[in-house]
């Protein structure tokens, strides 16, 4: 990974920590590297990374899977206080069959935050990787996927809108949901 793909996967995890409650048990779907659960440390109670090209590894209260969500073993029902999804929506096959399993697995009363970036982005990114200024992580799998689908995506999985905001020069989305 080059600074530049760094840099703006901290970005990503600093606007979405906030979002993340104190002391909760945290799921990071599409977790990469595990940049999110290291930024968090002690904040959260503990915290699972899942992300099919992930290296497995446990340290503590963090746990990061070689695996896929929603996959072959599911988690328990409830198992959740909050879920992470940044940078991964866009990628996913099947983004309603993704908002039901999170919707299984986060508590009553549990928060969903999750990053989008426009589509335009696709563009800028084939500029950088052309110029290898950034690796672009999977960026032809973005599947042209619009952000405005993400709010009655997830409410129509049964969750309810606290925040949208733009971030990254508005070339990306934050997008906060409770689970009622």
């Amino acid at each position: 990974m080059k600074p530049l793909d760094r840099f703006l996967q901290r970005w990503r995890a600093r606007v979405a920590a906030p979002w993340v409650p104190r002391g909760a048990r945290l799921l990071d779907v599409g977790c990469a590297d595990g940049v999110l659960l290291a930024h968090l440390g002690e904040r959260v109670a503990s915290a699972v990374g899942v992300d099919p090209d992930a290296q497995a590894s446990r340290t503590g209260r963090t746990e990061i899977r070689r695996e896929s969500f929603p996959g072959n073993e599911p988690f328990p029902d409830a198992s959740f206080d909050c879920v992470a999804i940044l940078a991964v929506l866009e990628h996913v096959h099947e983004p309603q069959a993704l908002a039901r399993e999170v919707h299984r697995v986060l508590a009553p009363g549990g928060c969903v935050v999750i990053t989008v970036p426009h589509p335009f982005v696709d563009r800028i990114l084939d500029v950088l990787m052309a110029l290898h200024l950034l690796d672009g992580m999977e960026a032809e799998a973005h599947h042209g996927f619009d952000p405005a689908s993400v709010v009655p995506l997830f409410e129509g999985a049964g969750f309810r809108t606290r925040a949208v905001r733009p971030f990254q020069l508005g070339l990306n989305r934050l997008f906060v949901f409770d689970r009622a």
